[in-house]
This record gives structure tokens, C-alpha cells and sequence, in this order.
């Protein structure tokens, strides 16, 4: 049933490109107008390129959350999904594992580029994408969550903003500070730890959360 589902959500997203596009070209974008506004100095470039990759990176992720669950409430679709045999919990992981498939995989798929333009080194770029393999999913659970609790209320897009990014600041401090902290040559297992604790964390506790939500939601 799970697979139903996904096949259901990655078809819905290929007949809607537009939805993953925009916030792939808002990180592109946003992030080649760093080193027009600070300088091409390359030393100084390669010291914010990490911060600068990953606010982007989490900004971008922020775009997509409103239509997460909207359309499907706004069908009537939401209501025959949490029905059974569905369950609240599969649906809400389905759609987080969608979104990151979506919306958080093309951002890795493209840093790569933007880390050049930057000039990181290879070792550096290979962490980079580490931490955005570790941090990104968590972006998606905690907008899966943000997307729930705001589902139906009028100005969602503004409260999902406001939720995600306080619940955000641990990832975007480990996953940026873990390549500052190689190009420092200082540890890096440390902050790589942590991501992955935050990773398992929320996986484990934040579906059951957007489940509890969705049903709040449409009742």
C-alpha cells in the first residue's frame, strides 16, 4: 500500500514540474548572487560557500511546503486517504519521503555546481553533500509537520515559515559547520553524529506527529 501511494505522489508530481522547479531555481539562483554582492575573492568565497549553500538549500525547501497537503484537502482526496485501510502514519511518511524525492533530492543533485562556483575543494564537496544527505530529509520531516498543522488556516505558507525555521537552526548549524570545520582541519565526526541523531529522531517521532495533525486537520 505504502508503494501505491508513492507511485501516486511521484505521478502527481511529474504532471505538476513546475512545483519542484521553482524552489530548485530559487536555490540556484539565490545562491549565484552571493559572490556578486561579497566579491570574487576566492578565499572568502570558499569560507561562506557551506552557510550560504545550506540557507539556500533550507529556504528552497520552505516553498514547497503549502502544497504538500493542500491540493488533497482542497479535493476531497485527504479525507479517502486517512480512511481505512490507509493509515494517517504511512500517509504522512509517504508524503515527507515524496517531498524529499521531489523537492530535497534536486538540491543535491545540483549543489555540486554551485560548490565549484564557490571553489571548494573535493574533499570539501564530498562533505558537503554528506551533510546535506544526513540534514535535508530532516528539512522535509519537520515541513511535513509544519504543512500538517497549518493545513486549512488562511496565511499557512507565512506559519509554515515560522515553524520550520526556529526547528531548523540545529541542522543548519551541524551540516555548515561540519565542512567549516574541515576546511579548519578540525573533527568532523562530531557534527556528522549529530545530524544523524537528528535524522532518526524525527523520523521516528515527527510522522506519527503530521498523522496526529491530519486528523486534527479534517475533522
Amino acid at each position: 500500500m505504502s508503494w501505491v501511494l508513492l507511485r501516486r505522489e511521484l505521478l502527481l508530481a511529474l504532471r505538476r514540474p513546475m512545483d519542484a522547479l521553482l524552489p530548485l531555481g530559487f536555490f540556484v539562483v539565490a545562491a549565484s548572487l552571493f559572490p556578486l554582492g561579497v566579491g570574487p575573492e576566492p578565499e572568502r568565497l570558499r569560507e561562506m560557500a557551506p552557510g550560504v549553500i545550506w540557507v539556500c538549500a533550507l529556504l528552497a525547501s520552505l516553498l514547497s511546503l503549502h502544497g504538500l497537503f493542500e491540493p488533497d484537502a482542497q479535493d476531497g482526496s485527504l479525507d479517502q486517504l486517512l480512511l481505512p485501510p490507509h493509515s494517517a502514519w504511512r500517509l504522512a511518511g509517504v508524503k515527507t519521503l515524496s517531498h524529499w524525492l521531489t523537492h530535497g533530492l534536486p538540491l543535491l543533485l545540483v549543489a555540486p555546481l554551485l560548490a565549484l562556483m564557490f571553489g571548494l575543494s573535493g574533499a570539501d564537496l564530498g562533505l558537503l553533500l554528506l551533510t546535506l544527505l544526513l540534514g535535508s530529509p530532516v528539512l522535509s520531516l519537520l515541513g511535513s509537520l509544519a504543512a500538517a498543522l497549518t493545513l486549512g488556516l488562511r496565511g499557512g505558507a507565512l506559519l509554515n515559515l515560522l515553524i520550520v525555521l526556529p526547528l531548523a537552526v540545529p541542522v543548519l548549524i551541524f551540516g555548515s559547520g561540519a565542512v567549516a570545520a574541515q576546511q579548519a582541519a578540525l573533527p568532523v565526526q562530531g557534527h556528522l553524529s549529530l545530524l544523524a541523531a537528528l535524522l532518526l529522531a524525527t523520523a521516528a517521532g515527527l510522522p506519527l506527529a503530521t498523522a496526529a495533525a491530519l486528523r486534527i486537520a479534517v475533522q
